[in-house]
């Protein structure tokens, strides 16, 4: 139906229709958590650096110098005391005697210092800098574990830095795994009247294409990596 309107409009305003009594709270609850989200920081580029942060330090002993690297990385917490609490890294610093590598040492700090505070995954930066090789060849570590470069040892140390605050999950054999790979390095020490040490590997074993590390044996007709389990066998 048409209404006609014969007065003069001096004033208007919108009408908002009025809540039920007894209705439930959607609404506000909904705009709660919009704004509780909206509060939740996240790791970029423009987070300020605290006064303290938490971190680690990683020694790196290789053959090719007689001085070590000193690898420390720092960490922020984000949203301390929430649900939301996350701890990332924020920074990397490499100390070292050694001059030598001063240069693309400082280089490399700061371009990954730059990818951490740039928030996102940072994990690649792990594989990036395994898969560095030096062309005069890589180096053992004790216990026989083969290092292709001193570039691939950061990134292990980075590596281990991120399992430990949680942002890789560690690769660890189950229970069973492991007493059966305990159980053929002792078969084998028997065997051959090798000391069943833990900490290094028989004389002549060979490396493993998995784990990289010196621990390729013979066993029951098959080549068995005692460190990983790799067998040619399956």
């Amino acid at each position: 139906m048409t209404k006609v309107i014969d007065k003069k409009i001096i004033d208007c305003e919108v009408l908002k229709p009025k809540p039920d009594v007894g209705a439930d709270n959607t609404g506000t609850e909904a705009a709660g958590a919009e704004k509780a989200e909206a509060e939740i920081i996240h790791m970029h580029e423009k987070v300020d650096r605290p006064e303290l942060l938490l971190g680690a330090t990683y020694k790196i002993k290789t053959p090719l110098s007689d001085h070590a690297l000193y690898v420390t990385i720092n960490d922020i917490v984000l949203n301390p005391g929430t649900d939301h609490e996350l701890r990332r890294p924020f920074e990397i610093f490499i100390n070292s005697k050694n001059m030598d590598h001063f240069q693309w040492v400082v280089a490399l700090t700061r371009v990954i210092s730059a990818v951490f505070r740039k928030g996102g995954d940072c994990t690649f930066l792990v594989d990036e800098l395994k898969a560095v090789f030096d062309p005069q060849g890589g180096y053992f570590k004790t216990g026989g574990k083969f290092m292709p470069s001193l570039v691939a040892e950061i990134g292990h140390a980075i590596e281990s830095h991120l399992r430990m605050i949680g942002l890789l999950q560690p690769e660890e054999m189950s229970a069973h795994q492991q007493a059966i790979l305990d159980q053929k390095r002792a078969e084998y020490s028997a065997a051959n009247g090798v000391d069943d040490d833990t900490e290094t590997y028989p004389h002549g074993a060979t490396l493993c294409k998995k784990c990289h590390t010196k621990a390729v044996v013979l066993l029951d007709g098959c080549m068995t990596c005692l460190s990983c389990g790799d067998s040619k066998c399956g």
